[in-house]
């Protein structure tokens, strides 16, 4: 039996944990910064494989490392653990037990997998020819929680040398692999616009500064900020997921509140369109006899993979799949805080498929409806460790 075809079986092997923690996590989803029962499911898992770990870490994060029997360099393998303020739609045996939260975007689905691969991988410390840090961080949906735990020294003692992750995929089929160099994941900026105006009753507009005629005026005008000023070459994704405004159908209000966010591989496209923004809604709004207010914040960088990092990938998961297998990633425009550690070591984050060969369409990420297919654990958990293996062997 080959060396790919032995780890491959020893993950299927553990298949029936995976699942188990999968759906526990699943169970009591956690929303950034609160996940404490995922922490200590992880803390009792790695205790039992006799783990050295540090837990609160940026509040609720893990941290845990495998020293190989050999010295060399270190590398870190991250999952997320927290969850979505979703209502799950799903009917499952497993189904959330938190109203109102849901792990709507596979993270159960990651913790579990690498502490599968941290099993994996400890069943194997005589072959490692360094060391690996596992990384189980809180807070990846807009809390930053990976720059958090980068800032509380996860990058130090020992000095990570590189960075591996994994994300589930819905569009691609439980057990294929996707990877790509440069650009995997946008730029996750948000910004707020408070129009202000005057408000009064809805059958005297001419004696009102109407908020909600400005706001509408805004979102059309934000629209052409992709399509007349960025260059056609260049990604970019402007929306307006929020518009608030008034209490009843008979009062103009004296405010309405925009909320949106923009996505960018560009840090240029990023700074016009953040500059234009504030002047579009200013300049309408003081041309409509209003005033606009707004709040731009920059979330996440653009995730950049490695091109080194993604052809370690590349080759453990060839080593490890059959053939189609393994496919070439494209860009998303959604955000992701591994690109902070990107931006200090070179790494790489790969694609698992986890859509099921019987559904018709996918089951969306950040949906209510989302599932995963479990036959996919084991694949990820291998290609994790194997991606490990690959970086300490070679290095």
């Amino acid at each position: 039996m080959t060396n790919r075809e032995e780890l491959l079986d020893a993950a299927h092997s553990i298949g029936p944990e995976l699942v188990m923690d999968r759906r526990a996590i699943h169970q009591n989803p956690e929303m950034a910064y609160k996940e404490v029962q995922t922490a200590a499911l992880v803390a009792d898992r790695l205790r039992e494989l006799g783990f050295e770990f540090e837990t609160g870490v940026a509040q609720t994060g893990v941290v845990a490392l495998l020293e190989g029997a050999k010295a060399g360099k270190t590398v870190l393998l991250r999952a997320d653990m927290d969850a979505l303020p979703l209502e799950e739609e799903a009917d499952l045996p497993f189904t959330s037990a938190n109203k109102g939260v849901m792990h709507a975007c596979g993270h159960d689905g990651h913790t579990a997998m690498l502490l599968g691969a941290a099993r994996l991988l400890a069943e194997r410390r005589e072959s490692l020819n360094g060391s690996v840090k596992f990384m189980f961080q809180p807070a990846e949906e807009g809390g930053a929680g990976a720059l958090r735990m980068i800032e509380a020294g996860l990058l130090e003692n020992p000095q990570v040398d590189a960075a591996f992750a994994l994300h589930v995929d819905a569009l691609t089929y439980a057990g294929q692999i996707s990877v790509k160099s440069g650009p995997t994941h946008a730029s996750a900026d948000t910004f707020q616009i408070k129009i202000l105006g005057k408000g009064g009753h809805a059958a005297r507009p001419s004696m009102t500064v109407d908020p909600i005629v400005i706001a509408s005026q805004v979102v059309m005008a934000l629209q052409t900020l992709v399509s007349r000023e960025v260059s056609p070459t260049e990604e970019a994704v402007v929306t307006v997921g929020s518009l608030q405004a008034g209490t009843t159908f008979n009062i103009i209000p004296d405010t309405a509140v925009l909320r949106g966010t923009v996505r960018t591989y560009s840090e240029d496209v990023q700074a016009h369109i953040e500059k234009r923004i504030a002047e579009m809604a200013s300049g309408i709004a003081r041309a409509m006899r209003g005033d606009a207010e707004v709040d731009y914040r920059r979330l996440y960088p653009p995730n950049v993979n490695h091109s080194d990092g993604a052809e370690t990938v590349r080759v453990a998961a060839r080593r490890l799949l059959p053939d189609g297998g393994l496919l070439e990633d494209v860009a998303a425009m959604g955000g992701e805080d591994f690109a902070f550690l990107m931006q200090r070591v070179p790494g790489a984050m790969f694609r698992l498929g986890v859509r099921r060969p019987e559904w018709d369409e996918p089951k969306s990420l950040h949906s209510a409806s989302f599932e995963l297919d479990e036959d996919a654990l084991p694949v990820g958990t291998a290609v994790l460790a194997a991606t490990a293996l690959e970086y300490l062997n070679q290095s």
